[in-house]
């Protein structure tokens, strides 16, 4: 397996056995998460471009529900997202079977990161971010494409990261304002991130259409979604 670039699309180059290659392509898109004291939030906008001026669609979730208090999203490749889903969802419907109980979000996370890593030599092309609560508390763990993850106050992936991840070391962090620090409260960081996303999807064409996202309690996940630039 080899890589390129076309413009700013990556390609991967797999060479089968029997074909002289196929091309797997990297679709853009933004997927962002907050923990907050009790809560998280998760989202990710639904269009769907390959690095040109095309959109394949304009509905492609990028979050998706693993329990009542676990939601993952995900950017990176269409139908390694979908896979990787799909195994998740099993993986969890075998511990509820098993264990009579609903597996955790910590255990969620760990089980994310071996599954990815045990890829690791020809990985699932995808780049998460684990979205809960354990405990009580709000968590958020971002992954790359081989497994390794890390627990942050907030995560992003995606091509509207470098937009947004100084807005949210300033505003969530106060990285720069530390003597301003304050734990923002749910209403106020359902504001951020919907404003974090519009700042990006004024400024990256890969990110519009609309937000879809999650709000993720002890009493369970709440759906909402809100509208970006079309053009």
């Amino acid at each position: 397996m080899a890589h390129g670039r076309h413009g700013d699309t990556l390609i991967l180059w797999i060479l089968p056995s029997s074909a002289p290659f196929a091309l797997l392509l990297v679709y853009y898109s933004t997927v962002m998460a907050i923990a907050g004291a009790d809560f998280a939030i998760i989202g990710g906008d639904t269009r769907l471009s390959d690095g040109g001026y095309s959109i394949h669609t304009r509905d492609s979730t990028k979050i998706h529900k693993l329990t009542d208090h676990c939601v993952i999203g995900s950017s990176g490749q269409q139908s390694e997202r979908c896979y990787l889903w799909k195994n998740l969802d099993t993986s969890v419907a075998e511990y509820q079977f098993e264990n009579n109980k609903e597996i955790s979000a910590k255990a969620i996370a760990q089980m994310l990161s071996n599954t990815l890593y045990y890829r690791r030599f020809f990985p699932i092309y995808t780049f998460n971010i684990l979205a809960g609560v354990h405990d009580g508390k709000g968590c958020v763990w971002g992954y790359d494409a081989i497994g390794s993850y890390e627990l942050n106050p907030y995560c992003v992936t995606g091509t509207g990261s470098a937009l947004i991840t100084s807005i949210l070391d300033n505003q969530v962090e106060f990285k720069t304002q530390r003597k301003n620090f304050k734990q923002l409260s749910l209403e106020e960081t359902l504001t951020l991130f919907k404003d974090a996303f519009i700042c990006a999807g004024e400024r990256d064409i890969y990110t519009g259409d609309r937000v879809e996202y999650a709000i993720i309690t002890k009493d369970g996940v709440q759906f909402g979604e809100f509208n970006l630039r079309k053009d």
